[in-house]
């Protein structure tokens, strides 16, 4: 896209220099009377401004004619080599074109998420955000990491996410959720502390590797603290404890292509704004095969197995259950859109 854009505008800088030079050699030859060799001349001296003398002394509507061709071409002579000029360093640098891309994606963007870091936690992430088709905006320190991962569907900005200048190319203001993956509990902490200031809005998800970490974060500002070693341990415990279990759960998917599928659906776009709705009358089983396993009210409540007589409040969200297809016939049905 950047390259078309580029191309497009060399071509109109080539264009708008060929029909000023037409101009000048027309505007010669019909006002000054000048034959087609010394009309060619006087344009090319008159653009270049390189400050010979007329073929022949010239009328004051000749004059006129000089003083209106210089005015233009300072215009178009300026725009022409800034477009050309760009044009050649991009060609010659690739990675120009790829900074250009992402920063107008970026710009674009409205309700994204952040990722700060692209290590092992960052890249699982990313992977679930793309299969949700969520846009979102990499931050990585490390250049390497940048040039060789940097793609047109995970935008990647060079940079350390502490840095409140780094966050707000990100798009920090118009995001809705900051997720901090770095390995160290100190940088975390100072990036939650940043975001949490810059955007009170947020939803701030943070990694935490220390257990006496988890509450310093929590009080910065991060809505979630996740640690990864605590769950890795529990995850394998429970396989000895409670093995088919936990296998079951293993193969619940919480997105794509996986035999089961669990999705989290705002209960407003399930009532169409209608009121005083019971789980019972949106009749998603049978209309979808999915089944109703959950439900959120708007304080953060949750209730595992809701009865069916369950009313659907404003901001509620339901939690349903069911096979890949099960999953895009109910977002078919209801014209949901993720």
């Amino acid at each position: 896209m950047i390259k078309k854009l580029l191309k497009n505008k060399f071509y109109l800088a080539v264009a708008l220099l060929i029909i000023l030079l037409f101009i000048g050699v027309l505007g010669y030859r019909t006002i000054a009377g000048y034959n087609w060799v010394d009309s060619l001349y006087m344009t090319v001296i008159t653009i270049a401004t390189v400050g010979y003398g007329e073929v022949t002394p010239l009328d004051d509507s000749a004059k006129l004619f000089t003083v209106f061709l210089i005015l233009t071409s300072v215009a178009i002579i300026a725009f022409s080599l800034s477009v050309i000029t760009e044009y050649i360093v991009v060609q010659s640098n690739p990675r120009l074109i790829n900074r250009r891309k992402v920063k107008k994606m970026i710009s674009a963007f409205e309700n994204h998420i952040i990722i700060c870091g692209y290590g092992r936690n960052g890249k699982q992430v990313a992977q679930k955000l793309l299969a949700y088709k969520k846009n979102f905006v990499i931050v990585e320190a490390e250049k390497e990491i940048v040039d060789r991962y940097n793609a047109e569907n995970s935008p990647m900005i060079w940079g350390d996410a502490i840095d409140d200048e780094v966050l707000k190319k990100a798009g920090i203001y118009k995001a809705t959720t900051v997720i901090c993956t770095l390995p160290e509990d100190a940088d975390n902490l100072f990036i939650v502390l940043s975001a949490r200031q810059m955007n009170n809005e947020l939803k701030i998800i943070s990694r935490a590797a220390k257990p006496s970490s988890y509450r310093k974060l929590k009080l910065a500002g991060a809505d979630n603290v996740i640690m990864p070693n605590r769950i890795g341990g529990d995850h394998m415990a429970s396989l000895v404890v409670v093995p088919d279990l936990i296998e079951f759960l293993d193969n619940i998917s919480l997105v794509g292509d996986g035999s089961v599928n669990i999705e989290e659906i705002p209960s407003d776009k399930l009532t169409k704004g209608k009121e005083n709705q019971s789980i019972i009358d949106l009749d998603v089983r049978s209309r979808s095969g999915c089944t109703i396993i959950g439900y959120k009210s708007p304080e953060g409540k949750y209730i595992v197995n809701p009865d069916a007589n369950q009313p659907l409040e404003h901001k509620s969200r339901i939690i349903v259950l069911g096979d890949a297809q099960q999953i895009q016939t109910l977002n078919k049905i209801y014209r949901i859109t993720t």
